[in-house]
């Protein structure tokens, strides 16, 4: 048994690796279309995505232990001292995204991008507070052909993602679903 599991990770690796990504070139460029509905209001816009480069380790060892032994608020400010890597912009309102980790999973490249202020805050529920929703946070997932889909939360919290990552924790009001494409090199 333990040398079957042995064989199937193994071709399950091979599989993995044979799987061609495009190239993870930076900086890079992307605009994605966003939707969100709610009720029965659906809301459409254009986002830019800027990624001058990938986070350093060190950057993202120091945020997410922040997170993880600090909490969301020590979190927060280990992100606000980090580098600018890039920028997310939505009409004339601009981010400036501080932790951006891409991985590698299931064939497909997992880009996660967090700016330290809130690109919009959607809605008009006065039960929802906008206080600690500090961050604006993109993950979005990139196949083989450059087909872009994830999602974005303009206003959002995050919680430490097993085993050394962040997950979206808490958004103000809905998530923004995105899909796009990587543009032809």
């Amino acid at each position: 048994m333990r040398m079957r599991s042995r064989c199937l990770s193994g071709l399950a690796l091979l599989v993995a690796a044979s799987v061609r990504l495009p190239a993870a070139a930076y900086p890079t460029t992307f605009t994605v279309e966003g939707k969100v509905q709610s009720g029965e209001t659906t809301v459409a816009s254009t986002f830019t995505i800027h990624v001058d480069s990938i986070m350093e380790e060190r950057h993202r060892v120091r945020a997410t232990d922040a997170l993880r032994y600090g909490g969301y608020p020590k979190f927060y400010e280990a992100l606000r001292a980090l580098p600018v890597v890039g920028t997310i912009t939505f009409t004339d309102r601009k981010v400036q995204i501080r932790y951006a980790r891409e991985q590698i999973a299931d064939g497909k490249r997992r880009l996660t991008l967090l700016a330290d202020t809130p690109l919009f805050f959607l809605g008009g529920d006065s039960a929802k507070t906008r206080q600690g929703f500090n961050l604006t946070v993109v993950d979005v997932q990139i196949d083989a052909q450059g087909a872009i889909s994830g999602l974005m939360a303009g206003a959002a919290r995050v919680r430490p993602s097993p085993p050394d990552g962040v997950l979206l924790h808490d958004f103000a009001v809905a998530p923004v679903m995105l899909t796009g494409h990587l543009p032809k090199s």
